[in-house]
């Protein structure tokens, strides 16, 4: 013990000698060829040796991405330009055994994947995500950083960034790692639009910095939608976080040459589309929505289990279910009480997140918190071996969000004034606000006290948190005039695999489905479907009309050929259990007016800001339409966001 206690006072009397520094200086050519120039200094070192790495994973993502893979040209020279020895122990890490205190890294970084995990760099701009593009040495976490950006004149970019300026333009700082790992930016002529968010005794500037190919007038129109989604998400809390910077950024790309992405991040957060605004304003507005919530529920309503982020492991979370999966149902419902969807979207939405998890097969295997601690496997994850994991996985996006539904449903409707509105309200004052990292039993604790009943808590952690019962959706969702129903009742089906059609032939794609017809019939990936009930199966078209012929239960005769054999045996039809959810006025059922009551409480406008209607218009007829209408009452053509000129 007494070792131990002097170790202890040798490093607080030792700490102030050695004021480290790390500074990062980073060049882009005239002609950019997805490369940048980097020179990393580490300074102020006490003398010992000094282990450089690149991060094997980023905050936000949960599997490992091996971002050394994209560096070299590694050197490494001390403060006078002298050539330090350089050894390389690991695909990851480079040792620096002898130094006078100061160490210079310079590599090159290789960067042609722009979403919110990796970095891109072309003629038209450059896209770092941090922990993809930048060495850091262990043991300088604390270390204050700055960074200095040198751009070729002729392409006049800008810098979007949550780093924090200093009086040079181009030159930012950052308190330390955690903090400049956590700050994606993006240098480009990009536009920006900002509005002021009042939060209790605050104002936020909110902006958006946007690189696309669009009109200023679609940009215009794209922040007036955003700032009905950060009134609305504002809302459910009752205020804003507090920023750190002042303010908080969306940085988005809308550009053919991007890859489809959202990543949340402490005062920014990272969108990316392939698609134009034009042709999918809603859909990227939805990925807005998302991650905006992120800056509570995850950001600052943090799981023990991912602080601080380990910048060389897998980071494995059981609380995915409710980071990710709360955070998913109320990027839709959010979109919904602010008026950009329409309720036959927010209910197609509904549908799609039941009719996965209700009829998953991968619930059997795994409860929701163990489908959480799958993610560094399925979390953008790559592996070359096949997987069996439409068996044996469900999305914890998907499974949090039907969760939260029926909790928040039951909430409404066994506890009077409560919602969980109201409980992620209690988790933010409890773990948010004070930034305390929470647990799965401290969300079950506070739902108990937030409800006034740790029995309804222990209940729902019991059957839907740790075990694998499913709420009773057709009577939660009856309440609210949605009905719950099979789409395709007393159809037949073969099961939900992937097909694909091959030679007159159609081939399993996926593991077949457990227990499913193909399944009990012996079929499985790769197998080639001759006939079934002597019918060749050449396109789907086949397929519907075979299915149409014939009922549930009935059993046929099935020809494929595995693994060179030509086998026949019995199939067994099965009736399709695909589930929808439609409004009660296109199911032609009455809506009464307590089902209206609860609807519009539940899906009604929380915001206490007030905007001017949105509308689209019909590009057939010209006509205008309040925002949330999907279609043109008298063409039915789609309605456009942007008016067509």
């Amino acid at each position: 013990m007494k070792s131990t206690a002097f170790c202890v006072l040798t490093v607080v009397v030792l700490a102030p000698l050695y004021a480290q520094r790390v500074e990062y200086r980073v060049s882009f050519p005239n002609e950019i060829h997805h490369e940048a120039e980097i020179s990393a200094t580490f300074s102020q070192l006490p003398a010992k040796p000094i282990e450089v790495r690149m991060s094997r994973t980023s905050p936000g993502r949960y599997a490992l991405h091996e971002f050394a893979k994209n560096v070299y040209n590694v050197k490494a020279t001390d403060g006078k330009g002298n050539t330090l020895t350089l050894t390389h122990p690991n695909p990851h890490q480079w040792d620096i055994p002898r130094h006078q205190g100061t160490v210079v890294v310079t590599y090159t970084l290789f960067a042609d994947h722009p979403d919110g995990t990796y970095s891109g760099i072309d003629q038209t701009h450059a896209h770092l995500n941090m922990p993809s593009a930048f060495m850091w040495a262990r043991g300088l976490d604390g270390a204050p950083i700055t960074i200095h950006f040198i751009i070729p004149k002729e392409r006049e970019w800008k810098i979007a960034t949550q780093l924090l300026p200093t009086k040079e333009a181009m030159t930012f700082t950052a308190p330390g790692l955690q903090y400049f790992m956590d700050c994606p930016t993006e240098l480009s002529q990009f536009a920006m639009r900002e509005w002021i968010v009042k939060s209790a005794d605050t104002s936020y500037p909110v902006r958006i910095a946007l690189h696309h190919e669009g009109s200023d007038e679609q940009l215009d129109i794209y922040a007036e939608m955003i700032k009905r989604v950060v009134a609305e998400e504002k809302a459910v809390y009752g205020e804003l976080p507090r920023y750190d910077v002042g303010s908080y950024t969306f940085i988005a790309d809308y550009l053919p040459y991007v890859y489809d992405d959202g990543m949340e991040h402490r005062n920014s957060t990272i969108v990316m589309s392939s698609n134009s605004l034009a042709k999918n304003a809603v859909g990227a507005l939805g990925t807005i929505a998302h991650e905006y919530f992120h800056s509570w529920n995850v950001e600052r309503m943090r799981p023990k289990s991912l602080e601080p982020f380990n910048f060389e492991e897998a980071n494995m979370s059981g609380e995915l279910w409710f980071a990710e999966g709360f955070t998913n149902y109320y990027g839709n419902l959010l979109m919904m009480r602010s008026g950009m969807i329409s309720l036959d979207r927010f209910a197609k939405s509904l549908s799609g997140g039941i009719n996965y998890i209700v009829n998953g097969a991968g619930r059997k295997y795994y409860s929701m918190v163990e489908m959480s601690e799958q993610a560094p496997f399925v979390d953008a994850a790559t592996s070359n071996d096949q997987q069996n994991k439409n068996n044996t996985f469900l999305s914890y996006y998907s499974y949090g969000e039907v969760i939260a539904l029926g909790l928040d449903l039951t909430l409404r409707s066994r506890f009077p004034g409560h919602t969980l509105d109201g409980f992620m309200r209690s988790v933010w004052k409890r773990h948010g606000k004070t930034e305390i990292p929470y647990t799965n039993e401290d969300l079950r604790a506070e739902l108990g006290t937030f409800t006034g009943s740790p029995q309804f808590a222990d209940s729902v952690f019991h059957e839907y948190v740790y075990g694998q019962a499913m709420p009773d959706y057709e009577a939660l969702l009856s309440m609210t005039a949605l009905k719950l129903r099979k789409s395709k009742e007393k159809k037949a089906s073969i099961g939900g695999e992937s097909l694909r059609y091959e030679d007159g032939k159609a081939i399993v794609n996926s593991p077949s489905t457990v227990d499913g017809p193909l399944y009990r019939a012996g079929l499985d990936r790769t197998d080639k479907i001759i006939t079934i009930d002597k019918t060749k199966l050449t396109s789907g078209k086949d397929l519907d009309s075979l299915l149409a012929r014939h009922k549930p239960g009935e059993s046929v005769e099935i020809e494929y050929e595995q693994r060179g054999d030509v086998r026949t045996t019995k199939l067994t039809f099965e009736e399709n259990n695909q589930l929808e959810v439609v409004p009660y006025e296109t199911a032609l059922i009455p809506v009464t007016d307590s089902m209206n009551a609860f609807r519009a409480e539940w899906l009604g406008s929380k915001a206490e800001e007030k905007f001017p209607a949105l509308t689209k218009t019909c590009k057939t007829c010209k006509r205008a339409y309040p925002f949330p209408f999907e279609f043109c009452h008298f063409d039915r053509d789609t309605l456009k966001v942007f008016p067509e000129k």
